[in-house]
């Protein structure tokens, strides 16, 4: 399956984060389609990335859990293209940490401009809460797609050098336990995905791909 429209996201992350290909499946039930994919780096304990597509619906979900050891966020993101004028971007980088407000020399120096830069309707974002002062929350149709590509390479960008600052080795990830499990209970996706591919298999790919260092 080929990644679409979010093709020039996907490989501008995967690029300047050197992630590695650690396991490949493709899953394909009842039509809609599903690609997933587990990465690991030099200081990246595991990302894992998520493309949905059924026909209407096109989003690509991924979160980037560093090694840990060094009190660092993982880089979390969601392309979700509904249709042709509701489609919403979010990324940010996501505190494993709860009710910790996170910040960073690094981070405060090359987004300035990018502090509390989302003010109106994050719904269920919470700022100072496992989301960062950072979190970009944008809707916009198709067209305007590519228009957010700048500052999501901004981001991006940022967060490989606070990996290079900091460097994380170790890989104990009891550290993400919290945030595995507040995600699981924050994200709608289990609905989604319930209506899309079965209850059963939903289930699974939510606790054991998706948020698998939650209690389940």
């Amino acid at each position: 399956m080929e990644n679409y429209m979010w093709n020039e996201y996907q490989d501008f992350l995967v690029k300047t984060l050197n992630l590695k290909v650690e396991e490949d499946s493709k899953i394909w039930i009842h039509g809609p389609k599903l690609k997933s994919k587990l990465y690991s780096g030099d200081h990246i304990l595991k990302s894992r990335e998520t493309i949905i597509d059924d026909g209407k619906t096109k989003i690509y979900n991924n979160i980037v859990y560093p090694k840990t050891g060094e009190n660092l966020p993982c880089f979390g993101m969601d392309l979700m293209c509904f249709f042709e004028k509701k489609v919403i971007v979010v990324w940010d980088f996501q505190h494993p940490t709860p009710k910790y407000d996170f910040d960073h020399p690094v981070i405060s120096y090359l987004l300035p401009d990018m502090y509390d830069n989302t003010s109106d309707d994050i719904r269920f974002f919470e700022p100072g809460n496992h989301f960062s002062r950072f979190v970009y929350v944008r809707k916009c149709t198709v067209d305007d797609i590519k228009k957010h590509l700048i500052n999501f390479k901004r981001y991006v960008s940022a967060y490989e050098e606070l990996l290079y600052f900091a460097r994380p080795k170790e890989t104990d990830n009891k550290v993400y336990k919290k945030f595995d499990q507040y995600m699981l209970d924050l994200d709608p996706v289990i609905g989604y995905m319930a209506s899309k591919f079965g209850k059963d298999f939903s289930e699974d790919y939510v606790n054991n791909f998706l948020f698998s260092y939650a209690d389940t």
